[in-house]
């Protein structure tokens, strides 16, 4: 299982890496959508620091959700096109394509988030986060790229096309939006702002915004967001990959 699962990796990443469009996209995205929130929309908003510090965190999560579509929809066209057959021909089960998928998904994000990253600190992000500080913003990220495209695998598996796919993560790629990712949940019309509060991306966001800026930050309920995430999805996946496939 553990090397099967490291080939499915393998040959995940190189699909990606083969697919420049998507690559590209999911490389620039998070960069554009930053300038974008950061010169178009900073200067209206106010958060009691510099806009392009507050938006970091918001933009890292948006584009792990708009990851998570990659990854479900090569979910979907793997399960559509009989290739799982041929894999399960040579010993290689659920598990371990789903998981290489998952894998691959985690790559991509991290390389738009050093990218996120990079560019913010070229247009003036001053993050005062020590060593630790930064191993906890890595973990915290890592939790929630690995709940949310273990999320979309699930999505895929449910999808009976990857257009249908693609449009299931819709829900997935709103959710930053409805939390404190680009504005503070207090400015919030009061009906939204209850479920901004009890979703997600606003634990994981105030976690890692936290721990960028060293004002302190509880991680434990961000973790426990993509802990209970990541136990469902996966469970979740087992059973749909087990019913395609019977």
């Amino acid at each position: 299982m553990p090397s099967a699962a490291v080939t499915m990796a393998g040959r995940c990443t190189r699909v990606s890496l083969r697919q420049i469009d998507a690559l590209l996209t999911s490389l620039m995205l998070p960069v554009l959508l930053m300038l974008m929130f950061v010169y178009l929309f900073g200067g209206a908003i106010e958060t009691g620091t510099k806009y392009v510090t507050y938006v970091v965190p918001g933009v890292i999560l948006l584009c792990a959700g708009f990851g998570s579509a990659t990854t479900a929809v090569n979910v979907s066209q793997d399960m559509s096109r009989g290739i799982v057959d041929r894999f399960r021909s040579m010993d290689i089960g659920g598990p371990a394509l789903l998981a290489g998928h998952v894998a691959a998904s985690v790559v991509r994000n991290a390389a738009s988030t050093v990218l996120v990253f990079a560019v913010a600190l070229a247009i003036g992000f001053r993050p005062s986060a020590g060593l630790l500080d930064w191993l906890a913003v890595a973990g915290v990220l890592l939790a929630f790229m690995l709940a949310i495209s273990w999320l979309a695998a699930a999505i895929g598996l449910v999808a009976r096309s990857p257009e249908a796919a693609n449009g299931f993560t819709f829900f997935v790629m709103f959710l930053p939006y409805a939390s404190s990712a680009f504005v503070p949940v207090d400015t919030m019309p009061s009906w939204i702002q209850g479920f901004a509060q009890h979703q997600p991306v606003t634990p994981v966001t105030e976690a890692v915004r936290g721990l960028l800026l060293g004002t302190g930050a509880d991680v434990w309920p961000a973790l426990a967001w993509c802990g209970g995430i990541l136990v469902l999805s996966i469970a979740a996946s087992s059973v749909l990959f087990r019913r395609r496939t019977v």
